[in-house]
């Protein structure tokens, strides 16, 4: 199965924590088959001076989604990411987020695919533009590269 990760952060050396978690993701969950180029964007959902890295990857995997899921919140703590529920979206180290996998939907509680949020988030759209601009979202029946000019219309 293909799967499209995203990982960004903003704290610490960003560049260098995505290089290695793209490596642990390339050993645990899957060979990398594509990468985005970096995208720098401002946080979203709350304030922070500091830029996010955003980096696209697809990936070929022999793992389902869960454990795509839960592999990639291992590599997440592994690489200091601390998660406060309490507080909403901050400043962090190392986010890994699965976007799609090859055109399946998920719904559970603590996993849905497509991720819910993507058509609103140009931070992700725009990396997964760059190596998934023809996958069609299998809920909104909309391409990457269309669900990206809707949300740039919107904002």
């Amino acid at each position: 199965m293909e799967v499209v990760l995203l990982l960004g952060g903003n704290v610490g050396d960003p560049r260098a924590t995505v290089l290695l978690a793209e490596r642990l993701i390339n050993e645990r969950v899957g060979k990398v088959l594509s990468r985005s180029r970096d995208h720098w964007t401002e946080p979203w959902g709350f304030t922070d001076d500091r830029l996010f890295l955003n980096r696209a990857l697809l990936v070929n995997t022999d793992l389902n989604e869960r454990a795509v899921l839960d592999t990639c919140l291992g590599i997440e703590m592994e690489l200091g990411r601390v998660r406060n529920m309490v507080s909403g979206y901050t400043s962090r180290t190392i986010d890994i987020d699965l976007l799609f996998a090859e055109g399946r939907t998920v719904d559970e509680i603590d996993l849905v695919v497509p991720h819910p949020r993507i058509q609103d988030r140009l931070f992700a759209l725009s990396p997964a533009a760059d190596i998934v601009p023809e996958l069609v979202h299998p809920r909104l029946h909309r391409t990457v590269l269309q669900l990206l000019n809707d949300a740039k219309q919107r904002d």
